[in-house]
Protein backbone atom coordinates (compact mmCIF):
# COMPACT_ATOMS: atom_id res chain seq x y z
CA UNK A 1 0.00 0.00 0.00
CA UNK A 2 1.44 2.84 -1.12
CA UNK A 3 0.46 6.18 0.26
CA UNK A 4 1.75 10.31 0.47
CA UNK A 5 2.67 12.33 3.45
CA UNK A 6 3.74 15.54 2.42
CA UNK A 7 1.13 18.19 2.84
CA UNK A 8 2.04 21.86 1.66
CA UNK A 9 0.69 24.85 2.43
CA UNK A 10 1.71 28.50 1.69
CA UNK A 11 5.42 28.56 2.44
CA UNK A 12 5.98 24.78 1.80
CA UNK A 13 5.33 23.09 5.75
CA UNK A 14 5.12 18.85 5.64
CA UNK A 15 3.64 17.28 7.79
CA UNK A 16 3.27 13.33 8.81
CA UNK A 17 -0.73 12.35 7.17
CA UNK A 18 -0.98 10.19 4.14
CA UNK A 19 -3.38 9.35 1.47
CA UNK A 20 -3.31 5.96 0.10
CA UNK A 21 -3.17 4.45 -3.66
CA UNK A 22 -6.73 3.63 -3.06
CA UNK A 23 -8.36 6.76 -1.61
CA UNK A 24 -6.55 8.81 -4.28
CA UNK A 25 -8.73 6.71 -6.62
CA UNK A 26 -12.10 6.89 -5.24
CA UNK A 27 -11.60 10.45 -4.05
CA UNK A 28 -11.28 10.59 -8.28
CA UNK A 29 -14.00 8.89 -9.14
CA UNK A 30 -15.69 11.03 -6.70
CA UNK A 31 -14.60 14.11 -7.74
CA UNK A 32 -15.47 12.97 -11.20
CA UNK A 33 -19.42 13.05 -10.19
CA UNK A 34 -19.26 16.15 -8.60
CA UNK A 35 -20.40 19.42 -10.45
CA UNK A 36 -18.13 21.62 -8.74
CA UNK A 37 -15.18 21.45 -11.10
CA UNK A 38 -12.10 22.18 -8.44
CA UNK A 39 -13.18 20.89 -5.01
CA UNK A 40 -11.40 19.28 -2.87
CA UNK A 41 -11.84 16.79 -0.49
CA UNK A 42 -11.70 18.01 3.45
CA UNK A 43 -10.69 15.47 6.34
CA UNK A 44 -11.92 17.31 9.55
CA UNK A 45 -12.23 16.52 13.32
CA UNK A 46 -15.05 17.78 15.38
CA UNK A 47 -16.05 17.67 18.82
CA UNK A 48 -18.63 14.77 19.48
CA UNK A 49 -19.51 11.20 18.49
CA UNK A 50 -19.69 8.24 21.06
CA UNK A 51 -15.88 8.45 21.83
CA UNK A 52 -15.32 12.48 22.15
CA UNK A 53 -13.91 13.36 18.47
CA UNK A 54 -15.29 12.57 15.20
CA UNK A 55 -13.88 12.78 11.50
CA UNK A 56 -16.03 14.91 8.88
CA UNK A 57 -15.57 14.33 5.05
CA UNK A 58 -16.77 16.81 2.42
CA UNK A 59 -15.99 18.67 -0.77
CA UNK A 60 -14.95 22.08 -1.08
CA UNK A 61 -13.92 24.77 -3.53
CA UNK A 62 -12.77 27.03 -0.64
CA UNK A 63 -9.70 26.60 0.82
CA UNK A 64 -8.82 28.46 4.20
CA UNK A 65 -5.57 29.99 5.04
CA UNK A 66 -4.57 27.57 7.88
CA UNK A 67 -5.24 24.74 5.56
CA UNK A 68 -2.94 22.06 4.62
CA UNK A 69 -3.05 20.25 1.33
CA UNK A 70 -2.18 16.64 0.97
CA UNK A 71 -1.40 15.69 -3.07
CA UNK A 72 -1.65 12.16 -3.71
CA UNK A 73 -2.08 11.22 -7.99
CA UNK A 74 -3.63 14.47 -8.91
CA UNK A 75 -6.29 15.20 -6.03
CA UNK A 76 -5.83 17.02 -3.48
CA UNK A 77 -7.07 16.41 0.24
CA UNK A 78 -7.60 19.60 2.62
CA UNK A 79 -7.17 19.53 6.14
CA UNK A 80 -6.63 22.80 8.38
CA UNK A 81 -4.42 23.16 10.89
CA UNK A 82 -6.44 22.48 14.37
CA UNK A 83 -8.02 18.88 13.05
CA UNK A 84 -4.27 18.03 11.45
CA UNK A 85 -3.43 18.43 15.42
CA UNK A 86 -5.17 15.29 16.02
CA UNK A 87 -4.17 13.68 12.53
CA UNK A 88 -0.39 13.74 12.30
CA UNK A 89 0.68 10.62 11.61
CA UNK A 90 -2.73 8.89 10.25
CA UNK A 91 -3.49 7.75 7.02
CA UNK A 92 -6.57 8.16 5.05
CA UNK A 93 -7.25 4.79 3.04
CA UNK A 94 -10.39 3.76 1.10
CA UNK A 95 -11.72 -0.02 2.68
CA UNK A 96 -14.00 -2.23 0.20
CA UNK A 97 -15.64 -5.42 1.89
CA UNK A 98 -18.22 -7.55 1.34
CA UNK A 99 -20.83 -6.17 2.98
CA UNK A 100 -19.27 -2.26 2.68
CA UNK A 101 -17.04 0.43 1.46
CA UNK A 102 -16.11 3.70 3.08
CA UNK A 103 -13.04 6.18 3.75
CA UNK A 104 -10.98 4.97 7.10
CA UNK A 105 -8.46 7.38 9.33
CA UNK A 106 -6.08 5.04 10.66
CA UNK A 107 -5.24 7.24 13.20
CA UNK A 108 -2.05 5.77 15.71
CA UNK A 109 -3.35 9.26 18.44
CA UNK A 110 -6.72 7.25 18.75
CA UNK A 111 -6.51 5.57 21.90
CA UNK A 112 -10.04 4.29 21.28
CA UNK A 113 -12.92 4.20 18.79
CA UNK A 114 -16.56 3.24 18.26
CA UNK A 115 -18.07 0.50 16.64
CA UNK A 116 -18.67 2.51 13.91
CA UNK A 117 -15.14 3.81 13.13
CA UNK A 118 -15.98 7.22 12.51
CA UNK A 119 -15.27 8.32 16.59
CA UNK A 120 -12.38 8.30 18.64
CA UNK A 121 -10.55 9.50 21.42
CA UNK A 122 -6.99 10.20 22.22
Amino acid sequence: MSEQTQSTKEGGSTSAFGVTENAAKRIAQLLEKEENAGSKLRVSVEGGGCSGFQYNFGFEKTQNDDDLIIEKDGIEVMVDETSMELLTGSVLDYVETLGAAHFEVKNPQATATCGCGNSFSV
